[in-house]
């Protein structure tokens, strides 16, 4: 390993602080820290670059520093390279990150060495069309999600899976999640838990006025299109809760699993469900 991507949440109280220890702890054990484009290179008074997509051909791994939603938005940037993600939480749950603040150098000096393992995990594609013509294109780690505005009106929803018919429903939105995601908005709008090492989509009516709506769980190698059938104001459709793209009556959105995955470290070789129990029990964490 001798090129190391850097993402750090600036908003985050020490963000800087310590991104600009680690760097120069890096850079004195031989390796050239690239950071991101959006994050000012100032981080230390080395030589240090901003990345980019031509440089992601040559970052062998991308360190986030931040919350999960730090590390969503790094993963959709990264996952079409194939580099793989190591996460230091700064954030509450981190669902998503491998350690806290406390660990990283001990953590780090592993990953230099080499004794990690990387896991693989499911992502989304969306395409938006309107009158025949695609107008959006993009990915998600987690979930695509279409919801109503901010007026207490319901919206209609078609849902296809493979051409086939398969419902049609009364809604806020519906969540259309991977695995990873199913821990994330689908789980608050009622949908199960599921262990990221599977493969599946997961369909989760948002509050849905039709008692036979329930979650439907999708074979990852389905085709999923949403309809939206109202005109009752503005309705949204967002990738991990970050991009997000507004609709228009009768546009369809398609969702297939994406050709490419989020790769993420992983050193400490919990299980999904010892993740569960720490993080639903602490609550999160608000000292960083």
């Amino acid at each position: 390993m001798k090129f190391i991507g850097l993402v750090v949440n600036l908003d985050k109280p020490k963000g800087l602080e310590i991104a600009q220890t680690m760097v120069n702890w890096l850079e004195e054990q031989g390796m050239e820290v690239i950071l991101a484009q959006k994050d000012p290179c100032d981080y230390t008074k080395g030589d240090v670059q901003c990345f980019d997509e031509e440089a992601m051909s040559r970052v062998d791994c991308v360190i986030v520093l931040g919350g999960d939603g730090t590390l969503l938005q790094t993963a959709r940037f990264v996952a079409p390279d194939g580099v793989p993600i190591f996460g230091i939480n700064f954030g509450q749950l981190g669902f998503l990150t491998e350690i806290e603040v406390p660990d990283i150098f001990p953590a780090l000096e592993k990953l230099l060495q080499g004794v990690y393992q990387v896991e693989e995990r499911m992502m989304l594609e969306a395409v938006v069309w309107r009158n025949g013509q695609e107008v959006e294109r993009s990915n998600a780690l987690n979930d695509v999600v279409i919801t109503k505005g901010a007026f207490a009106r319901l919206i209609k929803l078609e849902a296809y899976v493979n051409g086939e018919h398969a419902t049609t429903f009364p809604a806020d939105g519906v969540v259309i999640a991977t695995p990873t995601g199913s821990t994330a908005y689908s789980l608050s709008a009622g949908g199960p838990l599921v262990p990221p090492s599977l493969e599946l989509m997961l369909l989760t009516p948002i509050c849905p006025h039709a008692l036979t709506s329930r979650p439907l769980v999708i074979s990852p190698a389905s085709e999923v299109k949403i309809v939206l059938v109202s005109n009752q104001g503005p309705v949204m459709l967002t990738m991990d809760g970050q991009h997000g793209f507004q609709l228009e009556q009768f546009d369809e959105v398609v969702i297939k699993r994406a050709f490419y995955r989020a790769k993420f470290v992983k050193l400490k070789g919990r299980s999904f469900f010892q993740v569960l129990r720490e993080k639903f029990k602490e609550g999160g964490r608000s000292d960083v």
